[in-house]
C-alpha cells in the first residue's frame, strides 16, 4: 500500500518538476542573452575610446596651423566655447574678459581640438542699434564747453530725430593664446570708423594680460566702457571737456592682475598720439602713456566697491578745432574713481543702486595760436541710478569744471571762460525691455557754455548677436 501511494505521489507531481525546470532553462537563456549584448557593447566602447586616445595624441602632435588637416583626417570634435552671462544668448567669448584659467609656469597649454565644422571659425558678430529724439532750447551742435579748445566728438547729439552712434562688432578667439576683437562704429552722418581694433593675450602667466591694436584706453571709470554701456545718454561734462567724450588710439596696453584677496590690477599703455587731447603722433608716433591701478572688493553680501586712480601725458603736435584754432604742447591729466553697488543679498534683478564719482585735475601748457601758456583745469561729477523695482530705473547727475585764466594775450579766445564755470545737472527715467533693449527719457539743464540749454532726450538701445559681458 504504501508503495502505491509513493507510486501515485511521484506521478502527481512529475509535470510540477517538467514546469519548473522549462522556467530554469529560459532565464538561463535570457541571461546567456544579455550577457551576449553587453559583452559586445564593451568591445564597441573599448573600439570608441582608443579611437578618442589616437585621435588627442595626433591633435597633442600637431602644431596649432594645421589643425584644420588634422580635423579634415581625425573628424574630432572641439567643445563650444561660452561666455557667462547674464541671459542665455549666442556664446562667443568677451573680447575684453580677463584670463580665467591661468596656466601654471609648466610649459604652454596643449592646442585646442578641432572644430567639427567651419562655422567654428567664424567670429561672432554682434550689432548695438541707437536712436535719438532730441528737443532743445537751443542749436545742440553750435553749443561749446567754454574754458577748453573742444574736440570734435565733445557735443550732444543733434536735435530732432538721429540715429546717433551705432556699432557692429566681431569677436573670436584666434587659437590657445590670442583673441581678437573688430568693431565699426557708424555715424549720424552715415560716415564708418574702426572705433577698436586689437588682439587680447589668453592664459598668460603671472596674472598678465597684453592687448595690442586700437582700443579705448583703461584710465577713469566710464572711458573703457562703449557708448551703450554708459548709466545716461551723454558723457559727463569733464570727459566731453578733457578726453573728448573718450580717448581711444593705436597702442598696446599691458595689465597685471595681483594675486591678492583684494581685487588689485595695475596697467600701463603706450600710444601712438593722434587722438584729442594728443594730436600729430609726437614722439615718433609714441605721444601718449597712461598708468592705473584699481582696487575693490565686497562689503557685505549685498554691496562692493570699485577705486581706481588714473594718469594720462600727452603731446599734441598742432591740434586744430573746427574754427582753426591751434594748439601745441603737453597734456596732464590725472583721474581719481570711486564706485559703490548695492543689491540686496547680491541680487541685482529687483532692486540695485549704483553711485560713482570722479575727480579730473590736468594741465595743459604749450602754445596756443601761437600764443604761449599754462592752465590749470578741474572737474568732477557724481551721479547715482537707482532700479526701483524690475526693469524700471531712475538717475540723477552732476557735473560741473573750472579752468585757470590763460593770460591776457588770449582773452576772449575759447581758453577764456569769461567767468563762467561750465556744469549740467541731468535726470533719468528708463525702462528695460530685457538686458539687451531699453528706452530713455532724459532731461539735462547744460550751462556748459555762455547760454544755457535745456533738453529732452529720447533714446533707444538694443543689441543683439553674441556680445560680452559688461564690466563692473
Amino acid at each position: 500500500m504504501r508503495r502505491l501511494l509513493f507510486l501515485a505521489a511521484l506521478l502527481l507531481a512529475t509535470p510540477a518538476f517538467a514546469d519548473e525546470a522549462g522556467d530554469l532553462k529560459a532565464i538561463k537563456a535570457q541571461i546567456a542573452q544579455m550577457q551576449h549584448d553587453y559583452d559586445g557593447r564593451i568591445r564597441s566602447l573599448e573600439k570608441r575610446l582608443a579611437k578618442a586616445e589616437g585621435e588627442l595624441k595626433v591633435a597633442r602632435a600637431t602644431p596649432p596651423g594645421k589643425a584644420t588637416a588634422v580635423a579634415s583626417a581625425t573628424g574630432s570634435n572641439a567643445a563650444a566655447q561660452t561666455f557667462d552671462q547674464t541671459a542665455p544668448q549666442p556664446s562667443a567669448p568677451p573680447p575684453d574678459a580677463a584670463p580665467q584659467d591661468v596656466v601654471a609656469d609648466n610649459g604652454p597649454p596643449p592646442p585646442a581640438a578641432a572644430p567639427t565644422s567651419n562655422n567654428a571659425f567664424n567670429p561672432g558678430i554682434a550689432a548695438v542699434l541707437n536712436g535719438f529724439y532730441v528737443a532743445a532750447s537751443r542749436d545742440t551742435q553750435k553749443q561749446t564747453i567754454r574754458g577748453v579748445q573742444n574736440g570734435d566728438e565733445s557735443g550732444l547729439p543733434l536735435r530732432g530725430f538721429s540715429l546717433g552712434e551705432s556699432e557692429v562688432s566681431l569677436t573670436a578667439n584666434i587659437d590657445p593664446y590670442m583673441s581678437g576683437f573688430l568693431d565699426f562704429s557708424m555715424q549720424d552722418d552715415n560716415s564708418l570708423s574702426v572705433e577698436e581694433a586689437y588682439i587680447l593675450s589668453k592664459d598668460l602667466p603671472y596674472g598678465l594680460t597684453v592687448k595690442a591694436g586700437r582700443f579705448l584706453s583703461g584710465i577713469g571709470y566710464l572711458n573703457e566702457r562703449h557708448a551703450h554701456d554708459w548709466s545716461f545718454s551723454d558723457a559727463p561734462l569733464p570727459y566731453r571737456a578733457f578726453l573728448n567724450s573718450q580717448y581711444g588710439d593705436d597702442g598696446v596696453q599691458v595689465r597685471w592682475l595681483a594675486p591678492t584677496d583684494q581685487f588689485l590690477e595695475f596697467g600701463a599703455e603706450l600710444f601712438r598720439g593722434d587722438a584729442y587731447p594728443a594730436a600729430g603722433a609726437g614722439h615718433t608716433g609714441q605721444g601718449t602713456v597712461t598708468a592705473f591701478v584699481h582696487t575693490g572688493n565686497d562689503i557685505d553680501d549685498a554691496s562692493s566697491y570699485l577705486a581706481a586712480l588714473s594718469y594720462l601725458h600727452s603731446r599734441a603736435e598742432n591740434r586744430t578745432d573746427d574754427d582753426g584754432h591751434s594748439f601745441t604742447g603737453d597734456d596732464d591729466l590725472g583721474i581719481a574713481s570711486l564706485i559703490y553697488k548695492w543689491a540686496p543679498g547680491g541680487n541685482p534683478t529687483v532692486n540695485n543702486l549704483t553711485l560713482s564719482s570722479e575727480l579730473f585735475y590736468g594741465r595743459e601748457a604749450g602754445a596756443f595760436d601761437a600764443v604761449p601758456f599754462a592752465q590749470d583745469r578741474f572737474g568732477w561729477y557724481a551721479q547715482g541710478v537707482y532700479q526701483f523695482m524690475p526693469r524700471w530705473s531712475f538717475g540723477l547727475r552732476y557735473a560741473a569744471l573750472s579752468t585757470s585764466m590763460p593770460g591776457p594775450m588770449l582773452s576772449g579766445s575759447p581758453l577764456d571762460d569769461f567767468g563762467h564755470s561750465p556744469r549740467a545737472e541731468t535726470a533719468l527715467l528708463e525702462f528695460d525691455t530685457s538686458e539687451f533693449g531699453r528706452f530713455r527719457m532724459q532731461y539735462t539743464h547744460d550751462e556748459s557754455d555762455l547760454k544755457p540749454n535745456d533738453e529732452l532726450l529720447f533714446q533707444y538701445t538694443v543689441i543683439y548677436g553674441p556680445h560680452g559681458a559688461h564690466r563692473y
